[in-house]
């Protein structure tokens, strides 16, 4: 971040956008305009961020990938539930063995925590008391 903050400060001093380039360039950045953007959602445990229209750069630097988002209406919106999971028969297996439960428990426990392998598992043996 450190170059990125000199660059800035460089171009400011800079009076033409083709010095500010040249500067950039020999710094080891590259910035290029993702075209045809037309929304970015930013997903959060309590709520979506939908950036309508905006304007997107990608700023490639060593080694690093940043998306800078400029502009665009805001709004916020509630997460949308996801499909329910069908755990595959792969997992139901392991479950039922660690578990030594039937097959059925195990799918119904698999899609009880979302097809998290770990929480299914401690909720049945949890409840083989």
């Amino acid at each position: 971040m450190k170059l990125a903050y000199k660059a800035l400060k460089a171009a400011r001093g800079v009076t033409g956008g083709r010095d500010a380039m040249r500067m950039m360039q020999k710094m080891g950045m590259k910035m290029d305009e993702v075209p045809d953007v037309s929304a970015v959602i930013i997903k959060t445990a309590s709520k979506d961020i939908v950036i309508n229209e905006p304007s997107v750069t990608v700023i490639n630097m060593q080694g690093q990938t940043m998306y800078q988002i400029a502009g665009g209406r805001v709004s916020e919106a509630q997460p949308q539930p996801s499909a329910q999971t069908v755990p595959s028969d792969a997992d139901v297996q392991l479950v039922a063995q660690q578990t030594g439960k039937s097959v059925e428990e195990s799918r119904k426990a698999l899609i009880e925590a979302g097809g998290d392998l770990a929480k299914a598992i401690l909720s049945l043996k949890g409840t083989s008391s």
